[in-house]
């Protein structure tokens, strides 16, 4: 009897390889824009009554138009052993005595007791006006 010999085919199985981890880019979709998520509307609680359409803003005219205020009065007096003059007496000595015609600025010092206001016009010119 011959023998017979059975062949067994032992098939060895070959580990499968393992897959190469993936890009994380190639698995990413293709970028899409997306829009900001829409808030939902809230329902209004409770309705407040309508108002009054406004009017439109009319044009002032001289009919709607209201005159500016009157300005107050002002006076100013310098009393002195029984002497008394006003602020526009001495303003109008000083711009008399001085001869300026263009005054940017001017200081007046009173000295009631000489009867003088010495000015200083302009920063420079100086002088001296009896009130």
């Amino acid at each position: 009897m011959a023998k017979t010999e059975k062949k067994t085919e032992t098939s060895v199985k070959t580990p499968v390889a393992a897959k190469a981890p993936v890009a994380a880019e190639a698995v990413k979709p293709p970028a899409v824009e997306t829009k900001p998520a829409v808030k939902e509307a809230k329902a209004p609680a409770k309705k407040a009554p309508a108002k009054k359409a406004a009017k439109p803003a009319a044009k002032k005219t001289a009919k709607t138009a209201k005159a500016p205020k009157a300005a107050s009065t002002v006076k100013v007096f310098v009393e002195y052993q029984g002497r008394q003059v006003d602020l526009d007496t001495i303003l109008e000595a000083v711009k008399t005595a001085s001869g300026k015609k263009s005054v940017k600025s001017l200081e007046v010092y009173v000295k009631p007791e000489d009867g003088a206001a010495y000015y200083v016009v302009n920063g420079k010119d100086t002088g001296k006006a009896t009130i």
